[in-house]
């Protein structure tokens, strides 16, 4: 599931992530803008899907290991092309480019545990991807998408900011839980994704179950 998952946000977010920063550049901020789709995301995507699938049926194989490293590296390259450092005056498109670093993150920290079991323990890498990517990029979507289909203004307040830093340090904080053995850093994880989700209720709560707004 973790791997079907990390394959819709590589594919769904490689298409929104620029697309949406390219929109807010133009607007707002012009010069360098995102790379266009082209040969190189379509085969960073095959290579992730292949990577994905490998680590599904032989997990533990160097195959899997090779593939999630080469995998990791095309993400983080096809990451940089965004143009997110742009971005850093507009949570809501900040936040897609930090949510999609973990997964490149993930991928290297799943390699990374196929090859030196000792140092990197496997969780590092399911939580990464997990915790991190998926927690991370469920809020930073559903948010916009939020403000968008309910007719209000696509900015981020300091409710939204704060719902956006919370998921980002609980994903952090559970990655690095693999590595620490003190359960104080697993709970200050857990109380942080918990005022993640939380504060997204209190923030969008009377959007979703309210009038659109004019």
């Amino acid at each position: 599931m973790i791997a079907a998952a990390i394959i819709l946000i590589s594919l769904i977010g490689g298409r929104i992530i620029p697309s949406f920063t390219r929109n807010w550049l133009v607007r707002e901020n012009s010069g360098r803008l995102p790379a266009p789709f082209d040969r190189f995301d379509m085969a960073s995507i095959a290579i992730s899907v292949a990577a994905l699938g490998a680590w599904t049926v032989i997990p533990d194989s160097s195959t899997s290991g090779l593939l999630m490293a080469a995998a990791a590296i095309c993400q983080a390259w096809r990451l940089s092309r965004w143009a997110g450092e742009r971005t850093m005056r507009d949570p809501l498109v900040l936040v897609l480019h930090a949510a999609y670093a973990f997964v490149p993150v993930g991928l290297a920290l799943v390699a990374a545990s196929i090859f030196f079991p000792n140092a990197v323990p496997a969780a590092a890498g399911f939580h990464a991807l997990g915790a991190g990517a998926i927690g991370s990029m469920t809020l930073a979507v559903m948010a916009r998408a939020t403000l968008g289909h309910t007719g209000r203004e696509l900015k981020a307040g300091k409710g939204t900011s704060f719902v956006f830093a919370a998921i980002l340090v609980a994903g952090s904080l559970r990655t690095l839980g693999a590595f620490v053995p003190d359960d104080g850093v697993i709970h200050l994880a857990g109380a942080a994704w918990v005022a993640a989700f939380a504060g997204f209720i209190l923030v969008y709560g009377t959007a979703l179950m309210g009038p659109k707004a004019q």
